[in-house]
């Protein structure tokens, strides 16, 4: 059964990618499709389903700090959020139900107040999804609308702690105790589990024993402590390299939760009638977060962008509507009501995000009325006066071409990068490296290019590149560019755009050796 599932989502995804639309979408319609024919979520779904999400926290964790949760401009809007949309929602549907609209008549304050609080919560799955395919997870909106979907987790756990009556048992006390004490032994293991098949095994086994499995025997949400257990890897040095191991793996399960939505659903006309309706108040959720985060020194472009990353309702949201099924505080048919909902604010969001930069862009000098004159450290103007040659992505590639350059042409190279923990790194090193986000439109604008002669673009995503070159190429610099690729067919793309030369890392980087290779042995 669960070999005609993913068949069937492969073909749906294919034929939405084709549409250069995220899969996502369809495999959303794949489990609606099936769902139409018949066909039922099973318990082996439900499993893949569960271990994509744990797999998927453990990841988040990995690439979060705690520093990036106490910040103002992550908890502030995150808390006034749940609060102020919680409640417009309840009094939404409570003032429906004025008018005798089916389900929304059987409402009382107290359950509108719960489903309010289910709506409030955006969908982790699909914001780090979005946020992957762009390359975006380390830019300033991806780590603030990250910060902001742990936020909500925390808020749900204890929403479910105190609604099921299941609080932290004993064992809670020596799990709190216990992990810093087994921190040294946890990175031991890393350590010895090299680089191979190895390493994606141990962040199953962190994942879902150390984390999950630990958790839900101390009485707290398994799904909590994987996030929690990746957390506590994220400084290690190996981190990275972890996340990367199972992404492959992480994706192929994200398909089962995605198919599990749609095959979950129970359609009625009355549950497709009342999830439209609710989907109205999406664009209010969204202009919340956007109002939100703006208050605190955000830009408008990082605001919107982190609106964008949230304008969506969540699978949490279903959890939460199953437990106040359970005890009776909502019909079971609000489950199939939040699962559409779900869906149709997946289909929504997939393309407004995919086109969020071209958006921002149309409606700037709007935005720019309300912004903040206040700026952040991460958010202030870059000097280029004196570079002739900027390096966008300091990561592997990058760092080695400037060293190359500056070796022969010193004081005149500059490295950008998005990731404040890598631009210090470097600056720590000797090396003059900006924070920057070159996707970023208002960068293009804020920047002198005049002197620089050429942009090489590093960036690991191949997106990132393109969007970066648009952006160059809209600001009306003048001066070479080129830019690394993985694959034949992103050096197309890129040539037909008109850059100057691309550099195939796959192939060119065994060149490189050979070269190397010859100077060692007849130099």
């Amino acid at each position: 059964m669960e070999l005609i599932y993913f068949a069937t989502a492969f073909v749906c995804g294919f034929g939405i990618y084709q549409l250069k639309l995220p899969p996502l979408i369809g495999f959303l319609m794949a489990g609606f499709i099936l769902n139409l024919a018949g066909y039922k979520s099973t318990e082996l779904l439900e499993t893949i389903a569960s271990l994509g999400v744990t797999l998927l926290l453990f990841s988040i964790g990995l690439k979060l700090k705690i520093s990036n949760l106490i910040k103002p401009q992550v908890w502030a809007p995150a808390t006034l959020h749940i609060i102020l949309s919680s409640a417009l929602f309840s009094g939404f549907m409570l003032f429906l139900g004025v008018f005798a609209l089916p389900l929304f008549v059987d409402l009382s304050w107290q359950s509108a107040l719960l489903v309010g609080f289910a709506l409030s919560f955006s969908s982790t799955v699909f914001a780090v999804k979005v946020l992957e395919e762009r390359g975006e997870m380390a830019s300033l909106h991806g780590k603030i609308a990250i910060g902001i979907l742990v936020m909500q987790d925390i808020f749900a756990v204890i929403f479910l702690a105190v609604s099921t009556g299941q609080l932290p048992n004993i064992w809670a006390l020596g799990l709190i105790i216990a992990l810093p004490l087994f921190r040294p032994v946890m990175y031991w293991v890393l350590n010895r589990s090299k680089h191979g098949e190895l390493l994606p095994l141990f962040g199953f086994f962190f994942a879902l024993v150390a984390g999950y499995n630990a958790f839900e025997f101390a009485g707290l949400k398994g799904d909590l402590g994987a996030l929690i257990v990746g957390m506590m890897f994220a400084p290690h040095k190996k981190a990275g390299e972890l996340s990367k191991s199972l992404l492959s793996l992480k994706d192929i399960l994200l398909v089962g939760f995605f198919l599990s939505i749609g095959l979950s659903a129970e359609l009625t006309a009355h549950s497709l009638v009342v999830a439209l309706v609710l989907v109205l108040i999406i664009p209010i959720k969204t202009l919340l977060y956007y109002i939100l985060t703006n208050l605190f020194k955000l830009r408008a472009r990082t605001s919107l962008l982190t609106a964008f990353s949230l304008a969506n309702f969540s699978e949490f949201g279903l959890i939460v509507c199953a437990v106040a099924a359970s005890t009776g505080m909502v019909t079971s048919e609000w489950l199939a009501v939040i699962a559409i909902a779900v869906s149709i604010t997946f289909v929504i969001a997939s393309p407004l995000n995919k086109r969020s930069n071209e958006l921002y862009v149309k409606i700037e000098r709007f935005l720019l009325k309300f912004e903040s004159k206040t700026r952040l450290a991460e958010e202030l103007p870059v000097n280029l006066n004196d570079t002739k040659i900027v390096i966008f992505g300091m990561g592997r590639i990058g760092t080695g071409a400037y060293e190359t350059i500056n070796a022969t042409h010193p004081d005149v190279v500059a490295g950008i990068d998005i990731k404040p923990e890598v631009v210090d790194k470097h600056v720590k090193r000797g090396r003059r490296v900006l924070i920057a986000d070159a996707t970023d439109p208002d960068f293009w604008q804020r920047v002198n290019h005049s002197h620089v002669e050429m942009v090489m673009l590093a960036m690991p995503k191949h997106m990132q590149n393109i969007f970066a070159l648009e952006q160059l190429q809209a600001s009306g610099y003048k001066g070479q560019v080129t830019a690394i690729a993985n694959y034949p067919d992103q050096q197309k793309e890129l040539e037909e755009m008109g850059i100057d030369s691309t550099y195939n890392f796959y192939l060119e980087a065994g060149s490189g050796f050979a070269e190397h290779v010859k100077q060692t042995l007849f130099p």
